[in-house]
């Protein structure tokens, strides 16, 4: 019989080395981690977050096994005392967070972290993991978004996506952030993603007449026939799959759509759709996949290609051009006291904080304070020179005690979030080369409290060693 499997040795070693001391020494006091993004990748304008949802209800389940303890003791590094104490030990902190879909920008945290200073470090490599991939794939998702000017999006990145959880995270991330489905049937059974899928060249192959496999298929899927034209000729493809077409008609159905996956996609899907509406199949859509990336889609799009739906694959799906965020979780505030890191180029923010999003008169985005959890929208809106109504704090407490105070937005209703959100978002910030930088500002109170801490600290400590790379 399968068990359930227990996560809590998802971690590097030295999450629980460090755990053991903090033990040892008696460090139960409370702790606040801060998750945030150092700096966005080149070209790349805001970040969107995602995978909340999986980072609470890793905490929610956070408890290691017996064979996890049995696996521990075997390695001879710990003390019974404190495989002991694992054995009892469940996450009963606190979670201020931004919600799915949100925008958000550098370095503002996506999520603090409040609880017992063991709890707090051991969850480290498990929410970095989390986040981190889903907010770097929705990111990407959002920049294909902005491209395609309304037209349909599908994830096809499943074959080259980096293993089964990655595929099925893409998949969820990348509908978070406006793709209509995917390709894979199991993000579809576990997320209720919407799937969407035509056939392989393999299909085609196996025929004797490339027009033969289409009937074939049309024969066994009339209502959902989608027909890959290029595995040959894309013309005379075209000119076979809209024969097709019209005997679907003929028996009360219609060619749902038609792919290209090869080619000059610009010129092809202008031939294709000249044949389609000749044959009087004016409402079959016209599929691209094949190698897109969000400058090639948005190259068709803005040269008036007749293109309905987008395939996005590989580069999508491993984020092609920034596969990874500078993404950090960093203690700062430990026993009631503040805590940052002077680290050349990688100072930390000291302090458990707040996001505080401004609007203008329109409800466009204005700009970000980040402020300390104490400061109010009353005082941001003075420092902004701003009314009230106009400033908006965006981190909210969702977990406390352990537990989820209020149960999450469906993942639809993060997706509607999220679109509502970037409807707000002015153009020049979504640009996909040389974006507008979006304003990030620190409160007058986290300023003021930042440049106290940090001269302090350099007075004790010296000043921070330069580095010839962050």
């Amino acid at each position: 019989m399968a068990t359930h499997l227990s996560l809590a040795l998802f971690t590097d070693l030295y999450e629980l080395t460090m755990a053991a001391s903090y033990f040892q020494h008696r460090m139960f006091a409370p702790a606040t981690f801060s998750l945030f993004v150092r700096t966005l990748p080149p070209q790349r304008g805001f970040l969107v977050a995602a995978g909340l949802a999986d980072v609470v209800h890793f905490l929610e389940a956070f408890a290691f096994s017996a064979d996890d303890l049995a696996f521990l003791r075997r390695t001879g590094r710990f003390q019974t005392d404190f495989l002991d104490y694992l054995a009892e030990l469940r996450f009963t902190g606190e979670v201020y967070a931004l919600p799915e879909g949100c925008l958000c920008f550098p370095p503002t945290p996506l999520l603090e972290i409040t609880a017992p200073i063991i709890e707090a470090q051991l969850i480290e490599t498990f929410v970095l993991n989390a986040v981190h991939l889903q907010t770097l794939i929705a990111s990407k998702a959002a920049r294909c978004l902005a491209a395609a000017q309304g037209r349909m999006l599908v994830d096809f990145s499943l074959r080259r996506t980096h293993g089964i959880d990655a595929g099925l995270k893409v998949a969820r991330a990348s509908y978070l952030a406006g793709f209509d489905g995917t390709s894979n049937v199991l993000a579809g059974k576990l997320y209720g993603v919407p799937f969407y899928g035509t056939m392989a060249h393999s299909f085609i192959q196996s025929f004797d007449d490339e027009e033969a496999a289409f009937r074939a298929y049309a024969d066994t899927f009339p209502a959902e026939t989608a027909l890959l034209i290029d595995t040959y000729n894309t013309v005379t493809g075209a000119e076979r799959a809209a024969r097709v077409g019209q005997s679907l008609q003929q028996r009360g159905y219609r060619l749902r759509g038609v792919r290209l996956d090869s080619g000059d996609l610009f010129a092809l899907s202008q031939q294709t759709r000249r044949i389609l509406d000749a044959a009087g199949l004016t409402d079959t859509r016209i599929y691209v996949s094949g190698g897109l990336t969000e400058h090639e889609i948005a190259r068709l799009v803005a040269g008036g290609a007749p293109i309905d739906v987008f395939g996005v694959g590989t580069d999508m799906g491993v984020s092609g051009d920034a596969p990874a965020l500078d993404m950090a979780y960093k203690l700062v505030e430990y026993a009631g006291r503040p805590r940052l890191k002077l680290s050349s180029q990688k100072v930390s923010l000291l302090g458990k904080k707040q996001v505080f999003r401004l609007t203008d008169e329109k409800g466009c985005y204005q700009g970000d304070y980040l402020g300390l959890r104490s400061d109010s929208p009353d005082e941001v809106a003075r420092a902004a020179d701003i009314s009230p109504e106009r400033v908006t704090p965006l981190l909210t407490k969702v977990m406390e005690h352990g537990r989820l105070l209020h149960p999450l937005p469906s993942l639809d209703e993060s997706r509607q979030y999220f679109l509502a959100e970037f409807a707000r978002f002015p153009q020049a910030y979504k640009a996909l080369r040389a974006p507008l930088r979006y304003p990030v500002h620190l409160t007058p109170t986290l300023e003021r409290f930042q440049h106290e801490a940090e001269a302090q600290l350099r007075a004790r400590y010296g000043p921070a060693t330069p580095q010839e790379h962050p």
